[in-house]
């Protein structure tokens, strides 16, 4: 009992950043620096989603997997990039951290860059060989996940980056066809200039034209047929 108390001690230290108590706890008890907490969550996956770049260097350090995986499969680059943590991201990368890893859901770190707009954390990832063009189970990539959100600059990255327009997700959907879906205008525009099918049929039948909304579908036609 004491042991899994100790655990979720260890575990909280790297969360709220007392890098001195964590430090005394694994020091007296190295096999500490691994446990994990009822998630299968060490202190490596907290000291990441908390920000905590120095007891993230010490867990390293000590020789804690960087690809360390919790209960589904998210690694401490998984939770790094989702939570914003440029940094600590650069540094699991510079540790060899795997960039398309894929957790429970098929998703990459840079899905979760894409969807949670983290630009530069996308382009840390892509500038040291993430792929632009995976799909995560629902056959879903980084690009549909920007261009669901209307992130218009993570899409002009991803799309310098050499990513697919045209690639649809199990629906049947392209990424331009959820830009029309949710309306965001200006990352529909910039998916047709740069060869976005407005042609495409989902699952549904539906085109990205038949999905827009209001007067989307005939500026989009506009550009496509010049």
């Amino acid at each position: 009992m004491e042991g899994s108390v100790s655990n979720l001690e260890v575990c909280n230290f790297a969360f709220t950043g007392q890098f001195e108590e964590l430090k005394k706890c694994i020091l007296s008890d190295k096999s500490l620096a691994t446990k994990t907490d009822q998630d299968e969550r060490t202190a490596l996956h907290w000291a990441c989603s908390a920000g905590h770049a120095k007891i993230v260097s010490f867990l390293l350090d000590l020789g804690v997997e960087v690809n360390i995986q919790d209960d589904t499969c998210w690694t401490p680059l998984h939770i790094a990039a989702s939570a914003g943590r440029e940094e600590i991201v650069q540094f699991l990368i510079s540790k060899g951290a795997q960039l398309n890893c894929v957790n429970q859901n098929g998703c990459t770190p840079l899905h979760y860059a894409a969807s949670k707009d983290r630009y530069e954390i996308a382009l840390l990832l892509l500038e040291n060989g993430a792929d632009p063009n995976v799909s995560d189970k629902l056959e879903s990539t980084p690009l549909h996940r920007a261009s669901a959100k209307g992130n218009y600059r993570l899409i002009q990255l991803l799309l310098a980056q050499s990513a697919s327009t045209n690639i649809q997700d199990s629906e049947g959907n392209t990424a331009l066809h959820l830009a029309c879906d949710e309306e965001r205008v200006e990352a529909a525009k910039l998916l047709v200039e740069h060869g976005a099918s407005i042609y495409i049929e989902n699952k549904e039948e539906k085109t990205p034209v038949q999905m827009a909304k209001g007067s989307l579908g005939a500026l989009l036609k506009r550009i496509v047929e010049g």
